[in-house]
């Protein structure tokens, strides 16, 4: 009669040592859901999935390093595993040869849109036009920030090796290029110059549907006074020039009127409804330094967008000294967050094999003693289950 007593304990501790790995299992299928980041691409040219995109996942602390790979199926699905859940990435399509990006982290569901292309879209045109002037030492900074609207439709991206152009004086040398899409992603890219027009540099970031907004910053040799003509490559809404309090701005042209800010760092003079081609011209004279927009970014090598990425691949940078819509990032609170619960997950998951390794030697051993005819007390046949309870209570406790 022991006898069946002990063996119904071994079967009592047997079924408890399945439910617990049963339970493991179900942390474990957690964890790899935890680690993934899926989603779906639609092309809203066409208003169906995007099947057979290329989508690739790029670390944001490598350098934009490619992590892995995937397509979307025939319903416009993709998933890609990710090595590091806590930190964050870039998942970025490419549809007919145009990146289309988007920040993720492990565990997100993404929707994410793409547009078919053309080297020219109807439905373009230039919204604004801020130029930022201050001087330095000997030369005169100047940041040309433009912002454009693509209200195609259908709804399509213009993309190719020409896809904007400016007009920068003849003297002027190009510091940097900044671009960012719809997206609000900022990157510094490269320009073209016109060898058969000084000053004229043309760039190829794709105009997606929505704003896309550049900055070219370049400094111009300066003995107190500089002059401006403005050439534009679209219809432009209005034209801002933002001067120190200390400059001077003038102009043959009645177009250009002072606005009225209320702030006493800086002055605007203002342009509206101006056409394309050749535009007002104007003159600034005297010294003085503009406020930033922002928390300057980081410094970061300069490098050129590109549409199909190699392994590493150009950063995105936060650009606020450049626009303050660039300065929109996400944050990386909730990448702290969910690199705190996959480690939590992860000490977890180890207690837990620990306390079924722990069942299983246990579950031998007392197989071997009832062979034996040896009885041992209930409470200690159950030891494991015991231990693997009260691994989970105080983990459900914070303990």
């Amino acid at each position: 009669m022991m006898y069946l007593r002990n063996q119904g304990g071994k079967l009592s501790c047997l079924r408890k040592t399945f439910f617990v790995v049963a339970w493991l299992a179900s942390f474990c299928i957690e964890a790899l859901g935890a680690s993934k980041i899926t989603g779906n691409v639609r092309n809203q040219s066409r208003d169906q999935p995007a099947a057979g995109d290329e989508v690739i996942l790029l670390r944001l602390d490598h350098g934009m390093q490619a992590e892995s790979r995937s397509k979307t199926n025939a319903l416009g699905a993709f998933a890609l595993r990710t090595q590091y859940p806590g930190k964050g990435y870039l998942v970025r399509v490419l549809h007919q040869g145009v990146a289309y990006d988007q920040r993720a982290s492990a565990g997100d569901v993404l929707s994410i849109q793409v547009f078919d292309s053309a080297p020219s879209v109807r439905g373009v045109t230039a919204s604004i036009e801020i130029l930022r002037a201050g001087t330095a030492g000997d030369l005169l900074h100047v940041s040309d920030m433009y912002e454009l609207k693509n209200e195609s439709k259908p709804p399509m991206t213009q993309a190719g090796d020409h896809t904007f152009e400016v007009y920068l004086p003849p003297n002027a040398k190009l510091d940097s290029v900044l671009a960012a899409g719809p997206e609000k992603i900022g990157v510094l890219i490269s320009a073209k110059s016109d060898p058969g027009e000084t000053g004229h540099y043309t760039v190829s970031f794709p105009l997606s549907p929505g704003e896309t907004k550049f900055a070219f910053n370049y400094d111009l040799p300066y003995d107190g006074h500089a002059v401006f003509k403005t050439r534009l490559a679209f219809r432009l809404q209005q034209l801002a020039v933002m001067i120190p309090p200390t400059m001077r701005f003038s102009s043959h042209s009645s177009a250009f009127q002072l606005l009225e800010t209320g702030r006493s760092d800086y002055q605007v003079q203002t342009a509206s409804q101006l056409e394309a081609g050749e535009g007002p011209g104007f003159e600034v004279s005297g010294t003085g330094t503009l406020p930033p927009l922002g928390v300057r970014a980081e410094s970061q090598p300069s490098s050129q967008y590109s549409a199909v990425p190699s392994e590493t691949v150009s950063s995105p940078i936060p650009a606020p000294a450049v626009l303050p819509s660039f300065a929109r990032i996400g944050s990386r609170l909730d990448q702290v967050q969910s690199t705190s619960q996959f480690l939590l997950l992860v000490g977890l998951t180890a207690v837990l094999l620990a306390a079924c390794a722990f069942l299983v030697w246990r579950a031998g051993k007392t197989r071997s003693g009832s062979a034996a005819k040896i009885v041992r007390p209930r409470a200690r046949e159950c030891a494991g289950p015991n231990l693997a309870g009260s691994s989970k209570a105080r983990a459900e406790h914070g303990g």
